[in-house]
């Protein structure tokens, strides 16, 4: 691996931005400063007149996902080599064990189809069912492979749904692992009340689907793990908050002091309802996701609580199902497969409403694409964060430059896209994976397989031990 100098541009970080070159050997950041000299045989990138930024990390996406009897498009290849082209170099995925199905299992299911990644990438891992094996697996999860989140559904019912006596009982043993619990905060029994009800009014196309999924439904699931996860003093982080009324109750919570993290999609930042009350089938269908689009106004409270700092994290839930996959639903909403894409746009959404909108410094901008979710958890500052010592993430970022995004173009194997005829200004011209350009000017240099599993150590000091073995020096874990 030849060293890599990047001369000339603006670091980003969280905390400030600041002229610097940023000097990269072995995969590793080893010196930020001016006026650095390029060791012999270097590679050098000018970025004069732009963002030197840490890659993305996207702590929400599904590659390969078996779901609703049928698998996403993208894999563990093609999905990250697409959040390559726009800057992301990291992603967190879910492994999610059937019901009975041991999570260890699970686990090892998912790490094999992982190892075609092209990009760096990590599990959250979800309970889906209880008894004393789940119990042991998680420890052995937390202990020996680098696994500090536990995901939970409150929706699916009669699938992957967890029922309050799980919650509880998996609450109480990440609290016990140092491990951080987190949420799809939706009303299973509630949302399967609704979708009978759609169908007895007659009901039965795209449009259905945000109605039988109210604001309220994802509002009470969020308030009631809120309220379990105060009880027991664990750390709780609620995925994809998509409505104001869930923004609040994160909100309120924080201010009670308690210790309550939330995650916003790029989709919920820019879109709305409407998508489902298009006549094409194919149209609407493709916006179909969990929890869905709302009506306007919720994401400008999303946008309000990323700038008030109770949301914290960006991310897309990318799972790509293509027109004759969501086909299965066209007689019944409730078939259609949930889910979109957009790993690959992600972080040029976001500048173009964020930044050039107003609402977002560029540091603000980092910090919700990649440093709060590095820090939350566990991998900051090896990932998320320009600094001698780590990982050498980086992405050249050209505020001038604009984008129409479509699915055309894009590096997704998806047929759809949700962002579909829109213009961005502000584009990643290079994306750096450890030392090694993997996009440069619209050429996508991804290689299959070359991405790494980050363990992620827990918050727990007993388990110091694990953070030696991700090489983490000094890890900053967030305080609990």
């Amino acid at each position: 691996m030849k060293p890599l100098l990047i001369r000339g541009g603006t670091v980003v970080n969280a905390d400030r931005e600041f002229r610097a070159d940023v000097l990269c050997e072995g995969g590793k950041i080893t010196a930020v400063g001016t006026g650095l000299q390029a060791p012999a045989g270097a590679e050098t990138l000018d970025a004069s007149g732009r963002y030197v930024i840490p890659g993305g990390i996207d702590p929400h996406t599904h590659m390969q996902l078996p779901f609703m009897g049928t698998v996403t498009r993208d894999d563990f290849y093609s999905g990250t080599a697409a959040a390559m082209a726009g800057g992301t170099t990291t992603i967190i995925d879910f492994v999610i064990p059937d019901p009975k199905e041991p999570l260890i299992d699970a686990y090892r299911k998912w790490r094999g189809w992982a190892e075609k990644a092209a990009g760096d990438y990590s599990f959250h891992v979800a309970v889906t069912w209880w008894d004393e094996s789940v119990h042991r697996d998680m420890g052995t999860l937390v202990q020996q492979e680098g696994v500090n989140s536990f995901k939970h559904f409150m929706a699916y019912k009669n699938a992957i749904m967890c029922d309050d006596e799980t919650l509880v009982n998996s609450f109480k043993r990440s609290l016990e692992l140092g491990a951080m619990p987190t949420v799809h905060a939706e009303n299973g029994e509630l949302v399967y009340l609704l979708q009978a009800s759609m169908r007895a009014k007659g009901i039965f196309g795209p449009e259905g689907h945000p109605l039988s999924r109210p604001p309220a439904v994802e509002a009470e699931a969020a308030q009631r793990a809120i309220a379990i996860a105060d009880v027991l003093n664990v750390p709780i982080y609620v995925v994809h908050v998509s409505c104001a009324e869930s923004a609040d109750a994160i909100a309120r919570a924080r201010a009670r002091g308690q210790r309550v993290y939330g995650e916003v999609l790029a989709g919920h930042l820019v879109l709305d309802d409407e998508v489902y009350r298009n006549p094409s089938f194919e149209y609407a269908a493709g916006h179909v996701m969990s929890p869905p689009f709302r009506p306007k106004g919720h994401s400008q409270m999303l946008w309000r609580g990323l700038q008030a700092g109770y949301l914290h994290t960006t991310a897309t839930d990318h799972c790509t199902f293509c027109a004759e996959q969501k086909a299965a639903g066209k007689a019944d909403f409730s078939q259609i497969p949930n889910g979109c894409g957009g790993v690959e746009e992600r972080l040029a959404v976001l500048w173009h409403e964020g930044v050039n909108g107003g609402k977002l410094t560029p540091s603000e901008f980092v910090a919700i694409t990649s440093a709060n979710a590095a820090k939350l958890f566990n991998i900051y500052p090896r990932k998320g964060c320009i600094v001698e010592g780590a990982d050498a993430d980086l992405v050249l970022w050209d505020p001038t430059l604009s984008k129409t995004l479509s699915v055309k173009t894009q590096k997704s194997l998806g047929d759809f896209n949700i962002f579909e005829g829109r213009t961005v200004v502000g584009q990643p011209t290079h994306t750096v994976s450890r030392g090694v350009v993997v996009y440069a000017e619209g050429d996508l240099r991804a290689v299959r397989g070359a991405g790494q599993y980050i363990l992620r150590p827990p918050f727990a000091p007993q388990f110091a031990p694990l953070a030696r073995k991700a090489e983490l020096e000094q890890p900053v874990p967030v305080a609990r």
